[in-house]
């Protein structure tokens, strides 16, 4: 189960089906480890990295709670939210594929 994952885990595989994959950690999506994620689209990576991050919730992760609050005051500006989604997106498209 997911909310077992230890936070030194990689999330998905480098190179799936032949495609290569980019990679981001937890921290670089605003949270608190750094656990990789690796996906081929940002949605792809934002969605492991919110699973990630109901895991760690659910665990009682202090230090992955304690970053979830920057998280909630951007959810609730809609246009803050926007501009990091576009910065984290942008981010993502300027990485290398491994």
């Amino acid at each position: 189960m997911l909310h077992f994952l230890k936070c030194s885990q990689h999330l998905g595989p480098k190179h799936e089906k032949g495609i290569m994959m980019k990679h981001m950690t937890c921290r670089q999506l605003g949270g608190a480890c750094e656990t990789e994620f690796f996906a081929e689209t940002f949605e792809e990576m934002a969605e492991k990295s919110k699973q990630h991050s109901m895991a760690m919730f659910q665990a009682k992760d202090a230090a992955h709670i304690a970053a979830m609050e920057p998280m909630k005051a951007l959810m609730s500006d809609p246009s803050g939210m926007q501009q990091w989604m576009n910065s984290k997106r942008a981010e993502f498209a300027k990485l290398t594929d491994e």
